[in-house]
Order: C-alpha cells, then sequence, then structure tokens
C-alpha cells in the first residue's frame, strides 16, 4: 500500500510597502513588465501556518543555531498576509507547494503584480 504524503505545508503571499519598488534595484530587475497598478508581493512557502511565517519574517527570526530564515525584503517592507490570493491551495504536501510557490509567483506576476520569491 502506499504511503498517503501529508498535507503539511503552505503557500502564502504578503503584500509589501511600495518603498521596495523605489528601494530595492533587484526587485524592479525581477518585474520589468511591471506598471504600478497593482501591488507589489512576496510568495513563499512554509511547513507553519501562514501567519506564523509572517510573524518570523517580520521578527528576524532566527534557528537555534542563529540562522537567519527571514526575508530581508519582507522583514524590512512586509505589510500585511493576502489569503484571497493564495487561501484555496492551503494545505499541500511539500512537492506540490514547492512546485505552487514559483507557479502562484509567476501566474500573479502575469495578472500585473510586481512579485519577490525564491
Amino acid at each position: 500500500m502506499a504511503k498517503k504524503k501529508s498535507k503539511k505545508h503552505n503557500v502564502y503571499v504578503i503584500e509589501l510597502d511600495p518603498k521596495v519598488w523605489t528601494e530595492r534595484k533587484k526587485f524592479r530587475a525581477a518585474n520589468p513588465h511591471f506598471d504600478g497598478k497593482l501591488e507589489c508581493l512576496y510568495v513563499g512557502m512554509t511547513s507553519n501556518t501562514p501567519e506564523e511565517r509572517f510573524h518570523k519574517h517580520k521578527t528576524g527570526y532566527r534557528t537555534s543555531k542563529g540562522i537567519k530564515i527571514s526575508s530581508p525584503i519582507v522583514e524590512k517592507f512586509g505589510i500585511c498576509l493576502r489569503p484571497s490570493l493564495y487561501s484555496r491551495f492551503n494545505p499541500m504536501p511539500k512537492d506540490k507547494a514547492t512546485r505552487m510557490e514559483k507557479e502562484l509567483a509567476e501566474s500573479l506576476r502575469k495578472r500585473g503584480y510586481a512579485v519577490w520569491w525564491n
């Protein structure tokens, strides 16, 4: 009998302060077709809830070994979670979340958002 994959991972979307556009050259370079009509976003995946992960980003979370796992862009520019853009996908197995993170980022960019993801 095949082992059922657990659905313990989530994708999430964070709205970023528009200042990220003017203050981060790499962000602008990653979004050359952005016209400024929609928001700047960060897309990620996590084994935590999106709320827990957002909190870790905003507080500059470090592991017990001192490794920083928060995104500097979210730490500085993160405003709020945007569940209407991701909640319908969650939860899911890790391999699907890994693919979904990229697909969601690309889809949002095509819709006119400026998007950062790792």
